[in-house]
C-alpha cells in the first residue's frame, strides 16, 4: 500500500466531502492563491486513499491548479454497500470518476491522473465516455495494460480467501506480525501514520478489497482501446515496481504513444516517494 510521508495538509488544502448523482466521496483539495490554470483529479489505488497524493497538494497548487483527490467507493472516508460486488467494478468506479470530474469541469483545462488500480478505473472512464472528453490529459501513474505481476496476484489472492472468514482488524494484525517477522525496521512509518495507515485499513469495505483484487488478478489489456483516443497520455513510474513490471509499464507507454517518465529512488508510489520529482513531471507534461 502507499504510505504518505505524513498527514498535516498544506495551507491550500482542505478536507470535504463532493456531492454527484452518484453519492458522496471523501476528498483533499488545493486552491491556487492566484487565478486557476486548470484542474486536476487524482484517484488512488487499491488498499490506497486520498492522503497517498496529500505531498503533491502544494506544489501543483503553488502552480496554479486546483487538485483535488478522492477516496473511491469503498475507500477509507467515501463508504459504499456492503454487500453489492457490483458497486465495486470498474465499470462503476468509472462512472464515479465521470460524474467527479463533471464538478470540476468549470475549472478551466482538466486533468485526470489514476495510481495503480486507479489508473485501470480511470481508463474505464475514458473508455466509457461519449465525445466530447471532458479532460484535457491522462497520466497512468505505476500502472499496467494487464493484471497484476503474478507474484502480487497470488499474495492478491491470499486476501481475497482471507477476507472470507477474517474480519479487517484480524487481518491487520496478521500484516503486523509479518511485518515484524521479516526483521525489515528501515521502512517503518512515523507513529502517527502507522496510526493513520490502520485506520485506513479497516474502515475500507471489504467487498470494495475482493471485488478490486480481484479485478487487479485477471484485468483485461486494453491497451490498443486506449491508445485510440486522441487524449494526450502520460506513463510515469518509479524505477522498481511490484505490482507491474517497470518494462511492462514502459512498453504499454510505446503502444499508447505517450510521454514516459521514470522517477529516480521511487518504486511503486512515486507520489508519496518522491514528491517534488513526480509533481514537476506532471506541471511539465500538463503544460
Amino acid at each position: 500500500m502507499s504510505t504518505p510521508q505524513f498527514l498535516t495538509l498544506p495551507d491550500c488544502a482542505r478536507a470535504l466531502r463532493l456531492r454527484t448523482p452518484r453519492g458522496e466521496f471523501a476528498a483533499l483539495q488545493a486552491d491556487p492563491a492566484g487565478p486557476v490554470r486548470g484542474a486536476a483529479l487524482l484517484v488512488p489505488g487499491f488498499t490506497g486513499s486520498k492522503e497517498d497524493f496529500i505531498a503533491l497538494l502544494e506544489p501543483l497548487a503553488l502552480a496554479g491548479y486546483r487538485v483535488v483527490a478522492v477516496d473511491q467507493r469503498g475507500q477509507y472516508e467515501s463508504g459504499g454497500p456492503a454487500a453489492d460486488p457490483s458497486a465495486y467494478t470498474v465499470q462503476a468506479l468509472g462512472a464515479d470518476v465521470r460524474a467527479l470530474s463533471d464538478l470540476l469541469a468549470g475549472d478551466g483545462p482538466l486533468h485526470l491522473l489514476g495510481h495503480s488500480f486507479g489508473g485501470q478505473v480511470v481508463r474505464e472512464a475514458v473508455l466509457s465516455c461519449q465525445e466530447p472528453l471532458p479532460w484535457r490529459s491522462l497520466t497512468l501513474l505505476s500502472t499496467g495494460p494487464a493484471s497484476i505481476d503474478p507474484a502480487e496476484a497470488a499474495r492478491t489472492k491470499l486476501l481475497i480467501d482471507a477476507l472470507a472468514t477474517m474480519d479487517l482488524e484480524s487481518i491487520w494484525q496478521v500484516l503486523q506480525q509479518m511485518e515484524e517477522g521479516s526483521g525489515d525496521q528501515s521502512a517503518r512509518p512515523a507513529p502517527e501514520v502507522a496510526r493513520f495507515l490502520h485506520r485506513r485499513w479497516v474502515a475500507n469495505v471489504p467487498q470494495a478489497l475482493i471485488t478490486m483484487g480481484g479485478h487487479l488478478i485477471a484485468a483485461p489489456d486494453r491497451v490498443d482501446e486506449l491508445a485510440a483516443t486522441a487524449l494526450p497520455k502520460l506513463v510515469l513510474s518509479g524505477v522498481r515496481d511490484y505490482a507491474w513490471p517497470v518494462e511492462e509499464q514502459s512498453l504499454m507507454a510505446t503502444r499508447l504513444g505517450a510521454q514516459r517518465v521514470v522517477i529516480e529512488d521511487a518504486g511503486h508510489s512515486p507520489n508519496a516517494e518522491r514528491p517534488a520529482e513526480t509533481a514537476a513531471a506532471l506541471l511539465r507534461f500538463w503544460s
